[in-house]
């Protein structure tokens, strides 16, 4: 885990309601991608770990017999399930638990996702635990949006969101540390992924970049949404002060766009494989 950090139940607590429209999605045709590299054929099962709302799930779920999202959040499960009948995706199902509660009689799996999730979990734990859910051959498999991507060409027509101006502002509610629920990430959150799945035994590591760099408009609720989807700035981290930070971060987008609109690019995905030895059970 995040060195100095111990996971509580209000890591994301308020979030739901605001992450899928804050936060922008991964690249078009993941889901197409993962599936041609992992042969998958409409059987075997999925399961996704920090599933939030569901993104992945219902993404990732007509390329399984079953998909199981797993999430501690009791309202990103709720939001998931609401996803799923609106999209009328009857293969998912949804487990309150969190990835050190695993394998939590869920049975086995020919793949588990973390979608940007893994590096909130006890990890050597965790991959060791997934590598015995995992089916001779399974994958493991890691996906995040692709860091330090390439520089863009020409700017987008409208401003881009103040980030570095929302942080500043958060930092003043919250405090110079980022936080995570009841604790602050000091020293950020872990990565080197690899070696901690080397060390688990898996094996056969394989890279998909999938492109993206459409420009997407966003508008300032966008940007609200975006800044009380993360761990950071979750709602319950102000308090009372709740509506005081939404006017002052209101005041800071005005400011950048009088218009209160904001162009981003999509950033491409990178998709991380390994897998379970074929022989072993």
């Amino acid at each position: 885990m995040p060195d100095g950090w111990r996971w509580d139940s209000t890591l994301f607590q308020g979030s739901a309601a605001y992450y899928e429209r804050g936060r922008l999605p991964y690249a078009p045709g993941f889901a197409g991608t993962l599936a041609t590299a992992l042969g998958l054929d409409g059987r075997g099962r999925l399961l996704d770990v920090g599933c939030g709302p569901g993104i992945v799930t219902l993404a990732l779920a007509r390329f399984f017999a079953e998909a199981v999202g797993v999430d501690p959040d009791e309202d990103m499960l709720a939001e998931a399930e609401r996803q799923a009948k609106r999209r009328g995706v009857t293969n998912a199902r949804w487990v309150a638990a969190r990835a050190e509660d695993l394998p939590a009689g869920l049975g086995e799996f020919q793949a588990v996702m973390f979608a940007q999730s893994f590096h909130w979990t006890d990890r050597d734990r965790v991959a060791a635990t997934v590598l015995e859910m995992l089916e001779p051959g399974g994958a493991f498999v890691h996906m995040s949006d692709l860091k330090h991507p390439p520089v863009e060409p020409g700017p987008p027509p409208l401003p881009a969101p103040p980030y570095a101006q929302i942080g500043d502002l958060v930092r003043r509610y919250v405090g110079p540390v980022r936080r995570a629920g009841r604790g602050t990430l000091v020293n950020g959150t872990p990565n080197r992924e690899d070696l901690v799945l080397a060390r688990a035994g898996f094996e056969n590591f394989e890279r998909q970049v999938v492109p993206a760099g459409e420009v997407v408009s966003r508008t300032a609720d966008d940007i609200v949404a975006w800044a009380f989807s993360r761990s950071g700035s979750a709602p319950h981290l102000f308090g009372d002060r709740l509506e005081d930070f939404e006017g002052d971060l209101r005041a800071v987008l005005r400011h950048a766009s009088p218009e209160g609109l904001f162009a981003e690019r999509l950033p491409a995905t990178e998709i991380m494989t390994w897998r379970k030895p074929p022989g072993e059970r």
